[in-house]
């Protein structure tokens, strides 16, 4: 089943976006992903079995401090 999974990460500046984009596409199970707020500071990742507590964790650890904003069903 598609989930569609919002996070919020700390992102200042463009290598920082880059860097999650990198580890969000490195993620099993990804289809699409791409960057929405005012500031581009959300990560919106649509896939099949995509565990979103081990995605917060990885870009955590690579890019800083991540939430999760929400988890659905994605919209077909």
């Amino acid at each position: 089943m598609k989930q569609k999974i919002v996070l919020g990460v700390q992102m200042n500046c463009q290598k920082c976006r880059r860097k999650a984009l990198e580890v969000v596409a490195e993620t099993d199970g990804v289809c699409f992903l791409g960057l929405e707020g005012e500031n581009k500071e959300k990560v919106v990742v649509i896939g099949d079995g995509v565990d979103a507590a081990k995605l917060a964790c990885r870009l955590r650890k690579k890019v800083g401090y991540t939430d999760i904003i929400s988890v659905s069903p994605a919209d077909n």
